[in-house]
């Protein structure tokens, strides 16, 4: 069954369940075949609770296929998707602040066919929630009698607050895992309903005992030659408004291979994405092939007149990196898309609209695949940069 076709099943059976709920609907299914034309609408609300619902299906089989316990679901905070997809299909009022958004309350249409197309794109497994959950409930039809009958509990219970001072919660780990299909997606949905996400710090190999700074991060990833998973926090003040009022702003890069000391740009493939407050993914154009870079202080070398940058970079070219983190780990520039040709073109920002951005540098995790398992390194929080406006 193709990606579009589960798809159209996904919204009809949500348009059913809506109904149920005695709640209205503006999807309209012009035939019962499930590769019928679907006209109408949804609104952001809408998208909410169609997330939740597949969010609940994966639950209900993920919970009981990996740890045979029947616990409590629990309702994730997913906003940056809905707004993703709200900002990708709608016609959202340019001064909507994203970081400060109730999705709930957005009064905008999400013509079906757009969503379809932002689904296919951003979130092309997400159809695989309703073929997970019914073939978990297939194969719980065949266990033993006094398994067959008990029920899972439900309950509206939000993810613990201790998960959110992690840059991997449920609801990013969810919006990752949607984008494909792959070993790393699997080891990351395991992550999602492990239950508490706080439980995978056991995991964490690069944290604040290890200090701060490029060396200290090279000695500890170093060696690794395999997929790189690696989530990047950022805050600044809004240079428009008070002072006081800071962004926190959250990346995602995904590289097939390990670090190289280089002073060249390396790399085989890879995609970048814009994590919170919004959720966007860009993929490899196919023009050049720029995906990392990591360069130390050389030793043993004399006077160089044009020296390499020193640091960690992501697409764009030298000195015009799209991602670009520097050697003390105190900032990180972000430059337009207009400097890079390896990633597809986007804001990895909001309101991205000038030709690069200085951040404060905020958080460093790093997700390492060793045999069948993912490892994590995590960076501490710094407060370095005194002035952390855009520049």
């Amino acid at each position: 069954m193709s990606t579009s076709m589960s798809l159209n099943i996904l919204l009809r059976i949500f348009a059913m369940a809506v109904r149920k709920l005695g709640l209205s609907s503006k999807l309209e299914f012009e035939s019962d075949d499930a590769e019928c034309k679907i006209n109408g609408s949804l609104l952001p609300s809408d998208v909410l609770l169609l997330l939740w619902m597949c969010w609940a299906m994966l639950w209900n089989v993920r919970t009981s296929k990996f740890s045979g316990r029947k616990g409590k679901l629990f309702v994730p905070d997913i906003n940056h998707l809905v707004l993703s997809a709200a900002v990708s299909c709608a016609e959202v009022n340019s001064s909507l602040d994203v970081w400060d958004c109730d999705v709930l309350g957005l009064d905008v249409q999400l013509p079906v066919g757009k969503f379809l197309a932002w689904a296919l794109t951003t979130a092309s497994i997400l159809s695989d929630c309703f073929t997970q959950f019914v073939h978990g409930r297939l194969g719980s039809s065949v266990t033993a009698e006094d398994e067959s009958g008990s029920s899972q509990s439900v309950s509206g219970v939000i993810s613990s607050k201790a998960s959110q001072a992690l840059l991997l919660t449920h609801g990013r780990a969810w919006a990752i895992s949607l984008r494909s299909s792959n070993t790393i997606s699997e080891e990351i949905l395991k992550t999602c309903f492990a239950g508490d996400i706080v439980g995978t710090d056991e995991n964490l190999l690069y944290g604040s005992s290890h200090g701060k700074g490029l060396n200290r991060f090279w000695s500890n990833v170093e060696g690794y030659h395999g997929p790189l998973l690696i989530l990047i926090s950022a805050t600044s003040e809004d240079a428009h408004q008070d002072n006081s009022k800071t962004r926190k702003w959250i990346i995602r890069t995904f590289t097939q291979q390990g670090f190289e000391n280089k002073d060249t740009f390396y790399g085989s493939s890879g995609n970048l994405y814009a994590i919170s407050p919004i959720f966007h993914v860009f993929s490899p154009s196919g023009k050049e092939k720029n995906f990392m870079y990591s360069h130390l202080h050389p030793t043993g070398r004399g006077f160089e007149s044009h020296p390499k940058p020193v640091g960690i970079a992501f697409g764009g070219t030298t000195a015009n990196e799209r991602i670009f983190i520097d050697e003390d780990f105190a900032r990180v520039i972000v430059r337009h898309h207009a400097m890079d040709k390896t990633y597809q073109p986007g804001s990895l920002i909001p309101n991205q609209n000038l030709r690069y951005q200085k951040w404060k540098f905020g958080n460093l995790v790093v997700r390492l695949q060793r045999k069948s398992r993912i490892h994590t390194r995590k960076e501490k929080n710094f407060s370095l940069s005194k002035d952390a406006r855009l520049t």
